[in-house]
């Protein structure tokens, strides 16, 4: 069982060193971290630009900042850490029954990150939802 719970502890503290040193290293300050692919070659946000500013944000306190950086990447983030729980309880041997999301949730999540990718690049909604 303890061997099982490795992979969630060692992912655990990945994503503690990645959140300290985006904390500790302001995305905000240019030259610290590259461009993102996607605006450097198209000019469009993607779903994921301001990403690292809203880690920033957050590790900081300042959950305004975060949601005016990237909205989704804040409300994925309790999402996540409710799979990791879970994922690190199971790995205990706690009896955790799976659920598949229905089809429908895929296509809507789907359809919810196309959305907001357009409107983040549209003059009307630009200004409010780019990073």
């Amino acid at each position: 069982m303890q061997r099982a719970a490795g992979w969630p502890v060692a992912v655990a503290l990945i994503t503690v060193a990645a959140t300290v040193t985006v904390a500790s290293v302001d995305p905000n300050e240019a030259g610290h971290y590259p461009t993102c692919p996607s605006l450097y070659f198209s000019g469009f946000w993607c779903p994921g630009c301001g990403s690292l500013r809203a880690v920033h944000d957050l590790a900081h306190g300042d959950l305004v900042g975060a949601l005016g950086m990237n909205i989704l990447t804040v409300v994925a983030v309790p999402y996540l850490l409710w799979r990791w729980a879970t994922w690190f309880a199971r790995s205990l041997g706690y009896a955790i029954p799976r659920r598949l999301a229905p089809g429908w949730v895929i296509w809507t999540l789907l359809a919810v990150i196309v959305v907001f990718t357009v409107a983040r690049n549209v003059p009307l909604f630009g200004p409010y939802l780019a990073p």
